[in-house]
């Protein structure tokens, strides 16, 4: 009787293991034949069982039963039989006929039916025609298959083959993730052992303890997980990619099936849940399986049947600045509605301050982050929160991204912040927590950050603000110096802060000078002055944590430093003032040298009616200051209550320029005036060039350069010699940051490319520096984009930078070490005013029109409303900076 099955496993080249339809198994032997046996390794037995694995294996068979023999144990019976494959192909005859099987020498015992004797004489006619070709185990010169079942050191094996595609037969499946594999390393060359599937863990099935005897009951869908992938890989050619081992020594690998990862299927049907401890293995492979895994959670698919989404505030993605640096991971960010709120990054924890070798690293890892993150837009993405604890009050999880790229990734990338290993049921890890993990293990291969084993310097600040003998010691270094580089570690009120001078490793209290702010609170009990806490927020909201620059100018009786703040290149007492926020305090004011930029400040803030000057009455004021005119009603002309007739003129200044450089962090230009002066500097160069062909004179600096130093250095992209001004060193490497000052542009050269200048032939006294500081008129450029930023500059370096132009001196700001604000003209190419290389930027959406003109440029009305109409074209078309739409919304 005919009979159907399917081929589950074929256990060598004369038996087969087949299942019905209900899954039941029964074994059946090809009648007449002996192949080799596959366990003992005999030759051919490897090739005999492949040629039946490759025809037979996952294929639904007829067959048909000839005779059964009685087994020695058991007291069962093994039938042997006949089986007809689906392409009309019989077994045994196929592989008697390739040389695979021999005829068994009691074969002739079994044939008594004609059917039988039958097959057996066919066989005999196919084993005489395959001894004569010399086929299979007929051939003498077939080599014997080497298996090694035992492997001896896993590690080194993966060490060797990592990364590797290895074809390979799946000879068992343990459970739905623990495969034994048979590699075939080469014809000859097998290896035997166990596979885990990398990135994912399937539910355990029913074990056995050999010892005792003693079951373990699996895990729930443990027999439908082993029972899916073995239905799937059995028996069948796959290819093994080995990643690694596991810490018990087994290998991990990544098993394709030829219809793709047996991983990700396994967990699109929810028989297997992803893990990381295997991710920095698959790499990119790594999104793959949790894709896979979150498409059998939102179906609520096998172990997933009772999930539901555990994330809770889980939103979209927003946009909002960072306001403060708390720690490496920890960040508070304000919306356009002025709400702050506080963010912890996504799966990442600071350096330990409890652990030693971490907690150097503290201080670096959040200045890491302060420089890259403080007044910056940022996109924020909600992944969950995370309930208060002991010591912890609730935590908002986030994934934060400025500029397109991942903030916790940066941070982990360069050692700053280690990545947390989450539970299983963690529902606020990062959507990025496999770049995370890539991240840390490169940053701990490459030594970085706290796995560097050296520890950093570690930076102590002096406070100079201690006492007013340390001050006024302090004073008489600072007030000499212009424009210093520092950072408001705090704000105290809204024109007192606590400052940081890293270069200098100085600390101090600084005090806005020309101007008096009401005071705040200094406590729950006591009481603000009117607009004090106003003015407080203000300050907290506009400097903390910003870089700034300082003039100091005197001290107060307290230790405080008093002079100029400067947040991005404007002075903050002015803001200030303007915003309402404090007023002028007229002695200071007239001391500092400020006065008029801050009564005009003052004068604005009034007249809009801001903060302090909410119920200002001009009359009552004139009439405590004896303002006759005021009292007679006199009227202001021109827009926005400004007397146009009042204002600076704009200068009529045209002179021939060559600009030598372009600043890349704010677009500012250095010129050359073309002319007596241009002519001395081409003498001098040739001189100069001249004086350092000699020998004699390239002798090294005689002592370590000082900041300040002139010095004559050869400029590392044409190797020439040029006058350099010293702005600061590092000692430890040696090198010094200089600047060109007959050019405009800088760069740090090591002590060994400086010489000592020649002051009486080459020095300031005899020429001065010949480079320009100057900035376009009108023009608002945005440098708080760097990609917008950068465009602006090449385009001016483009239209720019090394040509012959025509400037007009709008104004000289004195107050700004004579910096020039001019209009550019391309002679060649502008017939009028209009057609300034000013007006092109803003024709190209590389800047606006300034939101805050000076007085000189509102004397100008008609170039205003030119680049204004010129801007709104840009606009409308999305050239520049307008390519997402309007800037000045937010």
């Amino acid at each position: 009787m005919t009979q159907e099955g399917r081929v589950k496993s074929v256990l060598s080249g004369d038996t087969l293991i087949l299942q019905n339809k209900a899954k039941q198994e029964r074994t059946l032997s090809l009648a007449f034949i002996n192949a080799p046996r596959l366990q003992q390794d005999e030759p051919g037995a490897f090739e005999s069982r492949d040629l039946l694995r490759k025809l037979c294996v996952g294929k639904v068979v007829h067959f048909r039963v000839l005779y059964a023999i009685p087994q020695k144990t058991g007291g069962g019976a093994r039938d042997y039989g006949v089986v007809t494959l689906s392409t009309g192909q019989v077994l045994p005859d196929l592989i008697v006929q390739e040389g695979w099987a021999r005829i068994r020498d009691d074969a002739d015992r079994k044939a008594d039916a004609p059917p039988a004797a039958e097959l057996l004489e066919r066989l005999q006619a196919l084993e005489a025609h395959a001894k004569a070709d010399e086929k299979g185990v007929w051939n003498a010169s077939t080599k014997p298959v080497q298996n090694l079942r035992d492997l001896p050191d896993a590690k080194a094996f993966a060490e060797e083959h990592k990364g590797q595609a290895l074809e390979a037969v799946v000879e068992r499946v343990l459970s739905g993730d623990r495969l034994i594999c048979r590699l075939l390393l080469s014809p000859t060359q097998h290896v035997q052992t166990t596979v885990l599937l990398a990135g994912v863990r399937a539910p355990t099935t029913t074990r056995t303890n050999p010892s005792d005897g003693s079951t373990q009951p699996g895990e729930p869908l443990g027999t439908e997980s082993q029972a899916f992938a073995e239905d799937r890989l059995l028996q069948r050619g796959v290819q093994v990619r080995i990643l690694g081992v596991s810490p018990n020594n087994l290998l991990v690998g990544e098993v394709r099936h030829p219809v793709g990862n047996i991983a990700e299927f396994l967990l699109k049907e929810g028989l297997a849940r992803c893990v990381d401890h295997h991710s920095t293995l698959l790499g990119a492979e790594m999104g793959k399986l949790r894709q896979a895994e979150r498409s059998a959670k939102e179906r609520q698919a096998g172990l997933f049947k009772s999930h539901v989404s555990a994330r809770q505030g889980g939103g979209g993605e927003s946009e909002a600045v960072v306001s403060r640096v708390v720690s490496a991971d920890t960040i508070l960010v304000r919306n356009k509605t002025g709400q702050e709120r506080r963010i912890s990054l996504s799966s990442i924890r600071q350096p330990k301050p409890t652990d030693p070798k971490q907690s150097p690293f503290t201080a670096e890892a959040k200045e890491f982050l302060r420089r890259r993150l403080i007044g910056k837009h940022v996109k924020v993405t909600t992944d969950g929160k995370r309930p208060a604890t002991e010591g912890y009050d609730e935590r908002e999880m986030a994934t934060v991204s400025q500029n397109g790229k991942n903030v916790a990734v940066g941070l982990v990338e360069n050692g700053y912040a280690s990545v947390i290993r989450h539970r299983m049921d963690d529902a606020d890890r990062s959507p990025l927590y496999d770049d995370l993990l890539a991240a840390e293990e490169a940053a701990q291969k490459e030594g970085k950050g706290m796995w560097n084993p050296k520890p950093p310097s570690q930076r102590v600040y002096i406070d100079f603000s201690e006492s007013l003998e340390k001050a006024k010691r302090q004073l008489t270094l600072l007030s000499k110096q212009k424009r210093v580089p520092a950072v408001v570690d705090f704000v105290k009120s809204g024109s007192r802060f606590t400052i940081l001078i890293p270069r200098e490793s100085t600390k101090l209290t600084f005090v806005l000078g020309g101007i008096r702010a009401p005071r705040s609170a200094r406590g729950p009990n006591d009481t603000a002055e009117p607009f004090g806490q106003e003015a407080h927020d203000f300050a907290i909201k506009r400097c903390m944590q910003r870089d700034v620059e300082i003039d100091v100018d005197d001290t107060d009786k307290q230790g405080g430093f008093i002079g100029t703040m400067y947040i991005n290149r404007e002075s903050f007492a002015k803001v200030l003032v303007e915003e309402g926020l404090a007023s002028v305090h007229a002695y200071s004011a007239e001391k500092s040298g400020n006065a008029n930029e801050l009564f005009a400040a003052e004068k604005k803030a009034k007249e809009a009616r801001r903060g302090i000057w909410h119920d200002w009455d001009p009359s009552q004021e004139a009439a405590e200051n004896g303002d006759d005119d005021l009292l007679d009603g006199a009227e202001t002309n021109g827009t926005n209550g400004h007397d146009i007739t009042a204002l600076p003129p704009r200068e009529r200044n045209y002179k021939d320029v060559y600009v030598t450089h372009v600043d890349p962090t704010n677009a500012r230009l250095k010129l050359q005036m073309i002319g007596a002066s241009k002519a001395n500097l081409d003498t001098l160069m040739k001189d100069f060039a001249s004086f350092h062909l000699s020998g004699s004179n390239n002798a090294s600096l005689p002592q370590p350069p000082k900041a300040g130093d002139i010095v004559s250095a050869k400029f590392s992209q044409d190797g020439q010699w040029y006058r350099a001004r010293v702005r600061r060193n590092d000692r430890e490497k040696q090198t010094s940051e200089i600047l060109y000052i007959d050019y405009g542009n800088a760069e740090t050269q090591p002590w060994s490319a400086l010489r000592p200048l020649d002051a009486n032939k080459f020095g300031v006294s005899k020429l001065k520096p010949q480079a320009l500081d100057a900035a376009l008129s009108f023009l608002q450029f945005p440098v708080t984009n760097a990609e917008y930023l950068a465009d602006s500059v090449a385009f001016l370096s483009e239209v720019a930078l090394d040509r012959d132009l025509v400037a007009n001196v709008d104004f000289t700001d004195a107050r700004d070490n004579g910096l020039l604000w001019v209009t550019l003209m391309d002679p060649k190419a502008a017939s009028t005013v209009q057609q300034s290389i000013n007006a092109e930027v803003v024709s190209e959406g590389l800047a606006m029109v300034g939101r805050k003109l000076r007085p000189f440029e509102r004397a100008a009305p008609d170039v205003v409303g030119d680049l204004k109409r010129r801007e709104e074209v840009a606009k409308g078309e999305r050239r520049g900076m307008w390519e997402y739409g309007d800037l000045t919304e937010d």
